[in-house]
C-alpha cells in the first residue's frame, strides 16, 4: 500500500467543531509530553496556540480531552482524559479506514495522473562538504 497520495481527513460537526490531524497530533503529542506547553514545542506550535486549540477542544465535548494542572512548585503537566483517548483512537480508526478501504479508489485516481516530475538533480552546490568546508556550529539543546 502506497502512502501516496497523503490523506487529510478533517471532520466538521454540526456544533462547530472541526477536527482532523493537526488537533489529532496535538493529543497525541500531549500524552506523549505530559504537558501542553511541550507538546506545542515539539510541534513548533505556539504556547498559545496549543493551549486555545485544547480550550477548543475541551468545550466542544461533553467531557474535557484533557486535563491539566498549572506549573509552578508542583511542576504541573496534562494528560489525555479517558474521552480524550478515545476520541484520538476513533481519528485513527477512521484514517485507517480510508486509507485501507480506499486503496481501490486511491489506486484508481494515482493511475490516471500524469507521471511525477523527476527530483532535481544535485549540483556542486549541493555536495557534502568536509568539516574543515564547514564553518562551526553552535547547538542549543532543546532547539529545532
Amino acid at each position: 500500500m502506497s502512502d501516496d497520495p497523503r490523506l487529510s481527513l478533517r471532520l466538521h460537526f454540526a456544533q462547530g467543531l472541526t477536527f482532523g490531524r493537526g488537533k489529532a497530533d496535538l493529543l497525541q503529542a500531549i500524552a506523549d509530553e505530559g504537558s501542553i506547553s511541550a507538546a506545542g514545542r515539539a510541534m513548533d506550535m505556539s504556547y498559545r496556540r496549543a493551549w486555545a486549540l485544547v480550550e477548543e477542544m475541551n468545550l466542544a465535548f461533553t467531557e474535557p480531552l484533557v486535563d491539566s494542572a498549572r506549573g509552578g512548585s508542583g511542576g504541573g503537566g496534562a494528560h489525555l482524559t479517558a474521552r480524550g483517548e478515545q476520541v484520538l483512537r476513533d481519528y485513527r480508526a477512521l484514517e485507517a479506514v480510508l486509507r485501507h478501504q480506499g486503496e481501490p479508489h486511491l489506486a484508481s485516481l494515482r493511475a490516471g495522473l500524469k507521471p511525477a516530475p523527476p527530483a532535481p538533480e544535485a549540483s556542486a552546490d549541493d555536495a557534502p562538504q568536509t568539516a574543515s568546508q564547514t564553518a562551526p556550529q553552535t547547538v542549543v539543546s532543546g532547539e529545532k
